[in-house]
């Protein structure tokens, strides 16, 4: 997901003196499903018919574009690490390196899915490796939010519209008043509450 970033597990200095992150977190390299991917697949597979065609932003392993292949949906991811594009593809997923919705014609889905990195991070405290992109959303855990709802209207069939799962500390309203700037409305859909967050679904769509 992205901006291109240094998976030499190194940190990007090229010391070596310190763990990956995925490492440091005892992860793997690629985001593997966890809470927020449940939420967001379930929701976004209530929402699909078979036939209709979907893009699953930054699919990492490729869970929700898996999940709504299952429910008939022609599914395809994207991701901007080679990594993800790998495991996504050995699990039976479609995928296609590339930044968000750019590789996309226009008017092509009619349903995007997107679990965004949204930890808040302070720049100071970030790691250039592939999982440090998968999870920090930068200082207001929006650096990949913010340019999503600024293009994804683009690959919008008449219609569509684009799920994409939130955290409280990405303050859901102010995702909503920006993507509300670049003419899209916005709905709720569904939240759970979690010890330490409350994860959330929001539903854009053409205004």
């Amino acid at each position: 997901m992205g901006e291109e970033a240094n998976d030499s597990g190194d940190g990007g200095d090229g010391s070596g003196s310190r763990p990956s992150l995925a490492d440091q977190r005892g992860v793997e390299s690629v985001y593997q499903p966890a809470e927020d991917s449940d939420l967001l697949a379930r929701t976004a597979r209530e929402r699909v018919e078979a036939g209709d065609t979907v893009l699953d932003v930054g699919t990492g392993s490729g869970y929700v574009a898996a999940t709504l292949a299952d429910a008939g949906a022609q599914a395809v991811g994207v991701d901007v690490s080679p990594l993800a594009c790998r495991e996504a593809a050995e699990n039976g997923v479609p995928v296609v390196r590339g930044d968000l919705v750019e590789p996309f014609r226009a008017d092509a889905f009619d349903l995007v899915a997107f679990n965004p990195p949204y930890l808040p991070t302070p720049p100071e405290q970030e790691w250039d490796d592939w999982m440090e992109h998968a999870l920090s959303g930068g200082d207001d855990g929006r650096r990949l939010v913010d340019p999503f709802l600024e293009t994804v209207e683009r690959v919008l069939a008449p219609g569509g519209e684009a799920l994409m799962l939130v955290s409280s500390l990405t303050d859901p309203a102010a995702v909503r008043a920006y993507a509300s700037e670049h003419g899209l409305a916005s709905e709720q859909l569904a939240s759970e509450k979690h010890p330490y967050e409350a994860l959330v679904v929001l539903r854009f769509y053409r205004d």
